[in-house]
């Protein structure tokens, strides 16, 4: 009877014990607190280039222009996140409202090639899945941005060009327009004059001065924006019409994943502008993100540690980088850079010069 009861008590004991393992278990795999639950504050952070941008030779009239519009994009990609919408869906709305506007290198007020072309570049990273997409060298998509997102999220692969891009976006639905709808007046002329520049320029060895055609055109104005929502994801993206007079094909940093984008919620969301050349070879957006994840630098460490790399061979533009704290800085080595910011406040802010 006796050893019937130790029995007993030992089965009551070892059925007690493995209860409450396994309610440890799943106290492990839930929140540990509603801390965890809380709602982060939306936060997104826009550029439109860098490059000579200095206020004696912006007149009131465009400096208001820039102002209007750099607050039109920040206003409508906040208003997604404030409403719980995704970074994604906020990168989007807000690059597509600067890639429609004549003021920036993107969409409609992209710059012309050497052959009075168009040619788009764009790139889309999700700092939750560090999936991504890009395009190059498109004419004919009315949205690059778009076309990059969808690159993303509707392909197995992470780049494409040309006339396979232009192909794969209609099959996807996106607007397709006629390469005039992209042409601007300004535009043209700026390309025109530095032809003629050229050839007056040209050397005794017949080479042609467009051999360094960026000295001619340092205002890059191509557009970015970096977002945190309310769920701690981050996203980037970047979107351009490259270098005026470019030959060859020639893409730069933009569509570059790692060097004009990076997003990972671990780190960081990057979008860059400036003379891609320099940012393809120092890997800038990734430089940023990696001296985070592996040498436990500050976001503000990072990226000005990367951007002063950057001239240190001679590199010039800047950088927007937002982390999933909502933190945020925009570092640049040009004369401005245009700029801003909106976060738990909902109040746009703008910056162009460096002061």
């Amino acid at each position: 009877m006796k050893k019937l009861l130790y029995i007993t008590v030992f089965t009551t004991l070892l059925l007690s014990c493995t209860t409450n393992e396994e309610n440890i278990e799943t106290t492990v795999s839930e929140p540990k607190s509603d801390d965890s639950k809380r709602e982060i504050a939306p936060t997104l952070v826009i550029h439109g280039g860098a490059g000579t941008i200095n206020k004696e030779n912006m007149s009131p009239e465009l400096e208001k222009e820039y102002n209007e519009k750099l607050k039109e994009a920040l206003n409508a990609g906040y208003k997604i996140l404030n409403a719980g919408g995704s970074s994604s869906e906020a990168v989007i709305a807000t690059i597509q409202i600067m890639e429609s506007s004549p003021l920036f290198n993107a969409g409609i007020g992209a710059v012309y090639t050497h052959d009075e072309t168009i040619e788009h570049d764009a790139s889309f990273m999700d700092g939750a899945t560090k999936n991504a997409g890009a395009v190059a060298g498109v004419s004919r998509i009315k949205s690059p941005i778009e076309a990059a997102y969808e690159v993303m999220n509707s392909s197995v692969h992470v780049m494409m060009s040309g006339k396979g891009a232009e192909m794969f976006a209609k099959q996807q639905g996106l607007d397709i327009v006629d390469p005039s709808y992209f042409y601007t007046e300004k535009r043209h002329q700026q390309l025109l004059r530095i032809k003629e520049k050229e050839r007056s320029e040209h050397d005794q060895e017949g080479k042609s001065a467009q051999m360094e055609p960026y000295e001619h055109d340092y205002k890059f104005g191509t557009v970015g924006a970096v977002a945190l929502d309310k769920n701690g994801n981050l996203a980037a993206g970047t979107s351009t019409g490259g270098m005026t007079n470019k030959r060859f094909g020639r893409i730069g940093d933009s569509p570059i994943i790692g060097a004009g984008t990076y997003a990972d919620n671990q780190t960081c969301a990057v979008s860059s502008t400036g003379h891609g050349e320099y940012f393809i070879r120092n890997v800038v957006a990734y430089d940023i993100s990696a001296r985070m994840k592996y040498k436990g630098s500050t976001l503000e460490e990072a990226a000005n540690s990367t951007i002063e790399a950057l001239g240190e061979i001679d590199g010039t533009g800047g950088v927007i980088c937002l982390d999933a704290q909502g933190n945020f800085i925009l570092p640049f080595n040009t004369a401005g850079m245009y700029r801003g910011w909106i976060n738990k406040i909902g109040h746009p802010n703008v910056l162009m010069y460096k002061n």
